[in-house]
This record gives structure tokens, C-alpha cells and sequence, in this order.
């Protein structure tokens, strides 16, 4: 990281493909405008078959950037073509974070970290739980498991209709991860103390079904990483059936903020402003 008392100008990026409807330059730009910060951070997008080519730009200085962020459809690409990716990066075989040090690109993902600093923020002890549960077995899950693991939850069951892909991520991330099919989700909801829905179901208006929370511990925590809309089907049957909720705009927040800080020196902060700021751009695009 260079020093904050260098006079640096830095050009951050957020590449992916479509890329356009990304919030994160309204997110590090309200950062940089807050802490009176040089710099700039803009959406570029790569196409995957040209994303080889800016990876190398980014290693040769020919791109000007100093670093930035990777999300779909690139982040298994970053990770396999950056120099230095980290140990959290590695067991995911993803990364969403990159930046240039003596010219290598190094990696992490920020995800699980935003996840965790999420509920870290909205609910508290959320980690004193023994099982959670996780419905969804694709990419967005991934950093999930990894998280939720890391802080010590002893019992993660991973619910998805296509069985097999749950036991890959059971066999990627460990015997405290237990892999289930749909038939099973009443079942291993009984007595736990944490569902995270890491699927698409509930966005854009999509269906959900119906599902009974009330099984679970009553001082059980229902999160969400979809964001659009802010309230998702899923978060309201629960709050409907009296259990606290989690929304996942903070973790799209928090995992921005370790990058920035690499980037532009300074550790942002995440307030009220900002997450006002990006509902009310939600609400401008509905």
C-alpha cells in the first residue's frame, strides 16, 4: 500500500461484462469525494475473451489503474491470471479484488468479508450460533460457506436442488459443511440459528416458495444477499413470521471497503449517507 502522504494520484476500475448497471463507482466515488481524496474510480468493461489482455495492462502499467475490483462474469479468470492471490482467494478459486504492487497483480475476495462485516453491523452474535443453514450451491455461495466457517459455526448445512453441487462445496470447504437436497431444508432448519439465501429466488419479482422459519430458533437470524429489491420475498415471509432480518445491501458496502483502502490509503467508512445514496439509485432504476 503507498503511503498516504505521497501525493499519488490512483484510477481504480470495476470490470465485468455487462458492467454498466454497477453501483460500486457511486460507492468509492462517494468515498473518495468524502475523504477529500485525488483519484477516480470508473466501470470499464472487458469482455471475457478480452479480459487476458487487460489483465496483462494492468501488469505492464500500460492501464493506468492501481488496482480495482472483478465481478461477473471474471472472477474465476482473475484469480487464475493474477500473480499473488491470497490464501482466501485460493481455497475459493475466485477473486474480486485485485491491485499492483512492483508490478504483480495480487488478488483476494472481499465477498466473505462484506457478508460477515454485514450481519457484524445489523446483528450482532449472529457467529454464536451452532448451525446455520444456506440455500444455494452456486458461485455467490461460495464466500458464504467460507465465512460463515471462518467464524467458527460448527454445523453448515448447504441446501440446493442439484444435490451434487452441494457436495462439492462440501468436499471444497470441510466436514463442519453438509451438503443437502431441497426434500431435506425442513429438516436441518429445525433448531438452527441462521438462514443466508445465496440464490436468485425473490429477485426482480421472481417466485419464491413459501417457507416455514418457525422451526428455527426463536432468536434465529434470516439474511439475504440479494439486494433488489431491499425487502426480498424471502425477508418478509420471515419478518412476517417474527424473525429479525438482515438485508444484503451491507455486504455489497463493507466488501468495497478493503479495496478502496488498498487503492487509495485510507480505510472508508460505511454510513447512512452512503447507503441512502445507493437505495435511492435502486429506486431511481425500478
Amino acid at each position: 500500500m503507498r503511503d498516504s502522504r505521497e501525493t499519488f494520484v490512483n484510477h481504480a476500475f470495476v470490470t465485468g461484462y455487462p458492467i454498466k448497471h454497477s453501483r460500486s463507482p457511486l460507492i468509492h466515488g462517494y468515498w473518495l469525494k468524502q475523504l477529500g481524496l485525488p483519484g477516480s474510480y470508473k466501470a470499464h468493461a472487458v469482455s471475457p475473451e478480452g479480459f487476458p489482455d487487460f489483465i496483462a495492462s494492468l501488469k505492464n502499467g500500460q492501464s493506468g489503474f492501481t488496482g480495482g475490483n472483478v465481478t461477473i462474469p471474471h472472477k474465476e479468470l482473475a484469480f487464475a491470471l493474477s500473480d499473488r492471490p491470497d490464501a482466501l482467494s485460493t481455497e475459493l478459486g475466485a477473486s474480486n479484488t485485485l491491485w499492483i504492487e512492483d508490478g504483480l497483480v495480487h488478488a483476494t475476495n472481499t465477498d466473505g468479508h462484506g457478508f460477515s462485516a454485514n450481519l457484524d453491523e445489523r446483528a450482532p452474535g449472529w457467529d454464536q450460533c451452532q448451525t446455520a443453514v444456506i440455500l444455494g450451491a452456486g458461485g455467490a455461495s461460495r464466500a458464504v460457506i467460507q465465512a460463515v466457517r471462518d467464524r467458527g459455526v460448527k454445523t453448515i448445512h448447504v441446501v440446493n436442488r442439484t444435490v451434487d453441487r452441494a457436495r462439492e462445496l462440501a468436499d471444497r470447504f470441510g466436514p463442519a459443511v453438509h451438503a443437502q437436497p431441497m426434500a431435506a431444508l425442513a429438516e436441518v432448519m429445525t433448531g438452527a440459528g441462521l438462514f443466508i439465501n445465496t440464490t436468485s429466488l425473490g429477485m426482480d419479482g421472481t417466485e419464491v416458495p413459501q417457507i416455514d422459519f418457525t422451526v428455527m430458533a426463536s432468536s434465529s437470524i434470516v439474511t439475504d444477499i440479494v439486494y433488489v429489491p431491499l425487502k426480498t420475498p424471502i425477508l418478509a415471509q420471515a419478518e412476517a413470521q417474527g424473525f429479525a432480518t438482515v438485508d444484503g445491501l451491507g455486504m455489497l458496502l463493507h466488501q468495497a471497503a478493503p479495496g478502496f483502502e488498498k487503492w487509495f490509503g485510507k480505510r472508508p467508512t460505511i454510513d447512512e449517507t452512503l447507503r441512502q445514496i445507493i437505495i435511492d439509485d435502486m429506486a431511481s432504476h425500478a
